[in-house]
């Protein structure tokens, strides 16, 4: 297929190829993908700027995308990828084949700098997913930095640098720049652009932006960084978010109210912090759902409402296949046992299947449907049966159908239990909130309607 891009498209590839350091902030459906591959063709093949390339991205990226991406287009399918993928014996042989561009995912980066060392031989790395190395303490994040002054060309890609935080841009704008623009150490960075929020004695729990950090922040980076939206650049078909308000039987209603006051009640008056928060959060939410797990890992029913309602849904689509996000196993497990025709999506040939429209109703989890996987191909139908606190999981998620080459309306369908937890999840992904501090005031709201 002959690739024609964009001008958009045109202009991030030359940045590419003008920059050794840029960072690519491109909203879902801009295709991140096919732009880097151009340029690195060119690269290798045009101008011999670069000799050995290495994508690191998330493990279904790494096993799919990149190769099938580039199998795809002319002038990019004469490309030899080798996938460091597998057990350490594969890994290895597959560093030793004769290829243009390496793939690894990234919870092999630590191995692979450790196996590698100072014989470091890919001047070009390009990061697919550059905000999973946010986190400036990760291994993974401070194995790159090991070898970044090794390394000749970066390119960092993202859809969403910083969707909770700007605290989270430092470990990724560093990966560029090695801390040129935003600070050497993230310390710095704090003390430059925040305030600290709230703290018990020296451990600050949250900090607060300064006045005008965020103009600053964009403006310190963005000569090596191109931010799009798709909005701005694409014709993509309506987007139709539903919220669909579900309601419990008066004796799934008693048993719900029950088990809330029970996980509830002894929080009265205690000192609630983000470990605790998230727990009882998540106990909640699997109520919600219908299920929880026991203190013996059990599952315990409670209703099957989304259920019940999940099948009107399948009903209505009229054979038009659906992708349904579930949040814990149990939720996959009863809805597996209700739809005997779902499928997990669990492997490349999973993703190929349904974008051949061989699979009526596939099943993922948020965190491992998210960056870079193109399913838009197979369907135009998503369900929420399980909600997340992630505004990042979430808006990936969705972008798996709603992107570039969608050629039908998408409707995003969000099962919400009244008077549960779920409606203050919707509330903060809809408000766009920072997801901790949605789920604190959210558990705290409740405990405190317990007390009342």
């Amino acid at each position: 297929m002959r690739f024609k891009p964009h001008k958009y498209q045109e202009y991030a590839i030359e940045r590419i190829l003008d920059t050794t350091a840029v960072g690519l902030f491109l909203e879902m459906g801009l295709g991140k993908t096919i732009i880097t591959l151009t340029a690195v063709e060119k690269l290798l093949y045009d101008s011999f700027e670069a000799v050995k390339v290495l994508v690191i991205a998330p493990l279904r990226v790494a096993e799919d995308t990149w190769s099938r991406e580039s199998s795809k287009w002319d002038h990019t399918k004469h490309l030899r990828i080798s996938k460091i993928l597998g057990d350490r014996k594969q890994r290895e042989k597959a560093l030793l084949q004769d290829a243009d561009i390496y793939v690894v995912n990234r919870e092999n980066v630590q191995w692979l700098v450790g196996h590698l060392g100072k014989k470091w031989p890919f001047d070009t790395v390009i990061v697919d997913e550059l905000s999973s190395f946010k986190n400036s303490d990760a291994q993974r994040f401070r194995a790159l930095r090991r070898i970044r002054p090794l390394i000749k060309r970066i390119v960092g890609l993202t859809g969403t640098p910083a969707p909770n935080s700007l605290l989270d841009l430092w470990a990724q704008i560093y990966l560029l720049d090695q801390g040129e623009r935003l600070g050497k150490t993230v310390g710095s960075y704090r003390d430059r652009y925040f305030i600290p929020g709230k703290k018990e004695g020296h451990v600050v729990y949250e900090w607060k932006q300064k006045k005008e950090a965020d103009d600053r922040i964009h403006e310190a980076i963005a000569d090596i960084c191109v931010s799009m939206k798709a909005e701005d650049w694409l014709e993509m078909p309506q987007r139709v978010d539903r919220i669909i308000p579900l309601q419990l039987s008066e004796t799934a209603r008693d048993q719900y109210e029950q088990l809330e006051r029970d996980l509830l009640l002894p929080m009265v008056g205690a000192d609630i912090v983000a470990n605790t928060a998230a727990a009882l959060s998540n106990k909640l939410l699997q109520m919600a759902n219908g299920a929880a797990y026991d203190e013996e890992r059990g599952v315990r029913e409670i209703h099957d409402v989304k259920l019940n309602k999940l099948e009107d849904l399948i009903e209505a689509a009229n054979g038009n296949p659906v992708l349904v996000f579930y949040a814990y196993k149990h939720d996959l497990s009863r809805i597996k046992k209700r739809f005997p025709q779902a499928r997990t999506l669990d492997s490349a040939d999973d993703i190929a299947a349904w974008n051949a429209g061989e699979i009526p109703l596939l099943l993922a989890h948020p965190a491992s449907a998210g960056h870079g996987l193109n399913l838009q191909d197979g369907g135009s139908v998503i369900v929420w049966f399980g909600l997340t606190w992630s505004l990042e999981l979430y808006q990936q998620a969705n972008a798996r159908l709603y992107r570039q080459g969608q050629t039908k309306s998408v409707i995003i369908h969000h099962l919400v239990v009244e008077g549960s937890i779920d409606e203050d999840v919707i509330a903060a992904l809809e408000s766009k909130a920072d997801g901790q501090n949605a789920l604190m005031a959210a558990v705290k709201a409740r405990i405190e309607g317990i007390a009342a």
